[in-house]
């Protein structure tokens, strides 16, 4: 059976998949990603699980995968395959699509940044299917976009498309670790709500989902720092809205995870501040922490279109 290796690569963890044509997931696995190791080893530990990964396609579908697709996180080359810098992670320009291609057998292998690969499953496949243009954003240790175009996603001149997060928002406010003052993630990413919501309580290890229990539980402290940030995420979004004119947003990440404690007022903080634009139609994401492996096996696929139809084209 025809299948590809999808890999996505996060701090601490990676999920892989093995996907068929139709994009079926014909077998699923994860492992640590070892970043206490260091560099090298995290790239060691990606190089040995693609490996058994198509060890296992090998034995279980009688051939080995036809390419790959990791998704990778920090700021990432996807024209020259190369992970150029993660500070989680620790490493500097990592020529890992070469790595992957040379431990592979020299299959086609797609690389691709965690957040765009994330919203290319999202668009293609999840909240976003059928719709023409579309901007997918994460609301996690920071904020990250993805800026969809009829079925791909735009990765810029530079490989920076779509950092959403680093729209200033406050101008002289929170000094950011980018170098700026005020940016959008210093307010309204699931860890800026974490650390908000700790320093009230005096629990350190209060976080977003404890604060937003807080809210639906009716606490004024809670409402009070869960409205800041939605007002101050909304300002942003509607920045890229002017900018992009999306059909659909789509909001995912640990955030949104908080249903309609989010979405209710975020919806109506966004319709407040549009006045000309066109209102996007405002959607959680669907596919969870599924969403950079299906991804990068959409990534892996697209790839091996390209090369299939170089070979027979004349």
């Amino acid at each position: 059976m025809r299948h590809v290796i999808a890999l996505d690569v996060g701090g601490t963890g990676m999920k892989a998949a093995l996907v068929g044509a139709d994009g079926a997931l014909l077998h699923r696995a994860r492992r640590a990603t070892g970043r206490e190791h260091g560099p090298d080893a995290v790239v060691d530990g990606i190089l040995d699980f693609a490996a058994e990964l198509r060890a296992y396609g090998t034995e279980h579908f009688d051939a080995p995968a036809a390419a790959a697709g990791v998704a990778v996180p920090g700021i990432v080359d996807e024209g020259r395959g190369i992970a150029a810098y993660a500070a989680n992670l620790g490493w500097r320009d990592v020529p890992l699509r070469h790595l992957l291609a040379e431990r592979l057998g020299g299959v086609p292998v797609a690389l691709g940044h965690d957040v765009r690969t994330g919203g290319l499953a999202e668009g293609r496949i999840g909240a976003g299917q059928g719709t023409d243009r579309f901007l997918f954003v994460a609301l996690g240790t920071g904020i990250a976009g993805a800026i969809g175009i009829t079925g791909r996603v735009e990765a810029g001149a530079h490989g920076f498309a779509g950092e959403i997060g680093h729209i200033v928002v406050r101008p002289d406010g929170t000094p950011c670790p980018c170098g700026q003052r005020g940016c959008l993630e210093r307010y309204a990413s699931a860890a800026a709500v974490s650390e908000a919501w700790a320093s009230v309580t005096g629990n350190p290890d209060a976080d977003a989902a404890d604060c937003a229990k807080a809210v639906e539980a009716q606490d004024p402290k809670a409402r009070e720092i869960w409205q800041h940030a939605v007002d101050t995420l909304a300002d942003g979004l509607v920045t890229a809205l002017t900018l992009l004119d999306p059909r659909t947003l789509i909001i995912g990440g640990g955030l949104a995870e908080a249903g309609e404690t989010l979405f209710t007022p975020l919806r109506d903080a966004v319709q407040r501040r549009v006045t000309f634009q066109k209102l996007p139609t405002i959607v959680p994401a669907a596919l969870g922490d599924t969403a950079g492996c299906l991804g990068a096996g959409l990534l892996a696929w697209d790839l091996l279109k390209k090369t299939d139809s170089s070979e027979v084209t004349p």
